[in-house]
């Protein structure tokens, strides 16, 4: 773990942060504006229009803004995770459904962004699942709108856009973006490279056994198995691991479990 660290960027404690504000945008807007309160984070807004959500949270230090992800029983989720033809974008080519989606809000992220960035303070981005879409193309837009993004870290994340859009966003942002991955993780792998979709930023994989792996060190041999085995060990408990490691309950607890397993400085 501390050589992914050093050598590329990826922090476990900025993981770990971000994904907790990755599940806390799934809870109700007033449960969200008392835990970040509480986490010394003065300055809340959440942003709900249409099916897409989303929340700034600010102090002295930090921005985050975090995108809600994919809910089964919202059908707006559900047609926006559908649509998987491309859009061209100032960007490049992207999913129509993720991009109209973000577009219902980013235009008051960003300007909400402005009014509580009057310290300079570091901006992060982050979201899981349809939330992790959305937080990749919230960074284009917040870049777009001059405000620097100091890290993306997703969940769960299902293609963006076309291998243009990949390698131009992977240029601007993939020394701070990391995309992590939970074993059998189904959503990771959609939509397909066969209809010309390609990830985004620096691939973490979280292995069967819970430990964390940066995907260039990784042979294709040890993840196809990897994930067989995850298959096999959920099946014995009559899951489905491909869909069971979606959970971001999971990646959190996963995530946590890292960061408390660290030896101390």
């Amino acid at each position: 773990m501390d050589k992914i660290s050093n050598a590329y960027g990826f922090q476990l404690t900025n993981a770990n942060s971000l994904a907790k504000a990755a599940n806390l945008v799934y809870a109700d807007w007033d449960s969200v504006d008392t835990e970040v309160k509480v986490a010394s984070y003065k300055k809340f807004k959440y942003f709900d229009k249409a099916g897409t959500q989303a929340f700034v949270a600010a102090n002295d230090k930090n921005i985050i803004v975090s995108f809600r992800g994919t809910e089964a029983d919202k059908m707006e989720d559900i047609i926006t995770d559908l649509k998987v033809t491309f859009t061209e974008t100032k960007f490049g080519k992207v999913h129509t459904g993720f991009y109209e989606a973000v577009k219902l809000v980013i235009d008051d992220v960003c300007a909400y962004v402005k009014e509580v960035r009057s310290k300079n303070q570091n901006l992060w981005v982050t979201g899981h699942s349809l939330g992790a879409a959305l937080a990749t193309l919230g960074t284009a837009f917040l870049q777009d709108a001059k405000l620097h993004v100091n890290g993306l870290y997703t969940f769960g994340q299902p293609r963006v856009g076309d291998d243009d859009f990949a390698a131009k966003f992977n240029m601007r942002f993939k020394s701070r973006t990391f995309r992590v991955v939970n074993n059998c993780d189904i959503v990771t792998r959609v939509p397909m490279r066969s209809i010309g979709y390609s990830h985004i930023g620096t691939h973490i994989y979280l292995d069967s056994d819970a430990q964390l792996h940066l995907d260039q060190e990784l042979s294709w041999w040890f993840g196809f198995t990897d994930r067989i085995k995850g298959r096999i060990e959920t099946f014995k408990d009559k899951g489905i691991d491909d869909v069971a490691d979606h959970s971001m309950e999971l990646y959190q607890k996963i995530l946590n479990k890292n960061l408390q397993s660290q030896p101390v400085a």
